[in-house]
Parts: structure tokens; C-alpha cells; sequence
């Protein structure tokens, strides 16, 4: 990657700036069947439009606060990619009622009506369907993020030493971030069941690989996959690192 990347942003520029083709995040829900893989242009298609939904239509500047109630998923990747883009924090599992944003998972929709700013819901269905009803009081995220701009352009320069990241308690500003992804991650093809509510888990399932040449295959619900299921996987998805 680029040595002179400072932000996450940075790294996806790097990433699909090297090649755009190849496969960066493939998600496995073990609940529902689902698998989706994104290539490097793809998900930063993804992240594109996520930004401008959150720099636009939701009004997020650099420094505001983003609460993220989600799972490890791979459209909760997109969002942090989307905060980094933005300039925005990206509070994993943050207080709503400290939030100037909060999105939501569907199973935490009570407590992100703690916040009083935007709220935005996600379905986390498969193939990144909507709710059947949008929940009230919030953005349904899959019926407008279609709509937006498949290019992004922050309204101002993201400062690489202001905070980008809270997980756990800890923050960490964009350029640290990208210092230990690079020096705690690998190129490898991570398959990583572990959630994204501590920074082992943020940096097995998307950090370490983006700023390593990796790729991560990300799984949800992975306890309902037995050993023998599981070994087929690693062999089919061409795993060469294991983190559960």
C-alpha cells in the first residue's frame, strides 16, 4: 500500500487506486445462508455513496460524533469507511444521547431514539433489502443510498490527527489508526468471526487487510457453523489466517 496513506480513507484510495478487482470483504451471515462478496470497487461504490448520504443529506461535518449500533456486517464496514471519509467519529457502539448521528442495526432501534440529531435504520436483510416498514423516526438506509453519487469529495480536508475511531473506550485518530493496522494486520485472507466492538475485531475484519493488501472473509453467527462446515470454508474461500 501507500506509504503516505494517514487516514482509512487513504487506504481505500490505495487499495483502488492497486487493484479495484479484487475481492476485499465477502460476508457470511450463518443465520440466514447469506454470502456477498465485494471487490475493492465495489465496496468503495458503497462507501461513496454512504459518504454523501452522511455529508449531505444528513448534514455530518468533520468532528461530529456517529454512533454505530451495528454488528460486525459488512455494510457496518462501509459506514466506517464512510465516517473516515467524511471526517466524522465513528463511535462503535457509542451513546445515541452523545451522538449527533446514530445508525442502527434493527435490533437496537429503542436505544438509538436516544439521540436527537439523524437517525438512520438499517435492515442488515439480505442483498441489502429494506425494512417492510420504516421504522419511525428514522432513514431507512437501503431506500436512499441507491440515489446518491457513486463519487465523493469531502467539503473539507480530512485532518489525518483528529479523532476518527472509538471502540472499547479507546480513540484513536486516523493516522494512528492506519500506524497500527499496518503494523498488527497482514496480507493474508483473514477468516474472522469475531465482533466489531473491540479493536481485535475491527482490525481482524477490516483495518488490518485494507492497509495490508489483504482481504477479510467477515462471518456473522459463525457458532452456528460446525467444525467440518467450517473447515470447507476456509478450504473454498482460500483462508490463510483464522481469527474467532
Amino acid at each position: 500500500m501507500n506509504a503516505t496513506d494517514r487516514t482509512p480513507a487513504d487506504l481505500l484510495r490505495s487499495a483502488l487506486a492497486a487493484d479495484p478487482g479484487r475481492p476485499l470483504v465477502t460476508f457470511y451471515d450463518d443465520a440466514t445462508g447469506e454470502r456477498v462478496e465485494l471487490s475493492v470497487a465495489t465496496f468503495a461504490n458503497w462507501v461513496a455513496k454512504t459518504s454523501n448520504l452522511l455529508q449531505g443529506d444528513l448534514a455530518a461535518a468533520p468532528g461530529d460524533r456517529v454512533a454505530l449500533l451495528l454488528p460486525a456486517h459488512w455494510q457496518t464496514a462501509v459506514w466506517l469507511l464512510a465516517c473516515a471519509s467524511v471526517g466524522v467519529v465513528a463511535d462503535v457502539g457509542g451513546d445515541p444521547a452523545a451522538a449527533d448521528v446514530v445508525v442502527s442495526g434493527p435490533d437496537t432501534l429503542e436505544a438509538a431514539r436516544a439521540c436527537s440529531g439523524e437517525r438512520v435504520a438499517l435492515a442488515l436483510r439480505p442483498l441489502g433489502g429494506r425494512f417492510p416498514q420504516p421504522p419511525d423516526g428514522f432513514v431507512d438506509y437501503a431506500v436512499e443510498v441507491p440515489g446518491q453519487g457513486d463519487r465523493f469529495a469531502p467539503f473539507a480536508p480530512v485532518d489525518p490527527e483528529e479523532p476518527a475511531l472509538v471502540v472499547a473506550g479507546r480513540e484513536f485518530s486516523g493516522a494512528e489508526l492506519v500506524e497500527r493496522a499496518r503494523a498488527e494486520g497482514t496480507r493474508d485472507r483473514v477468516l474472522s468471526g469475531l465482533p466489531y466492538d473491540t479493536w481485535d475485531g475491527l482490525n481482524a475484519g477490516l483495518y488490518g487487510p485494507l492497509a495490508n493488501g489483504g482481504s477479510v472473509v467477515l462471518c456473522r453467527n459463525l457458532d452456528r457453523l460446525g467444525e467440518e462446515a467450517l473447515a470447507q470454508r476456509i478450504e473454498s474461500e482460500r483462508v490463510t489466517a483464522v481469527r474467532r
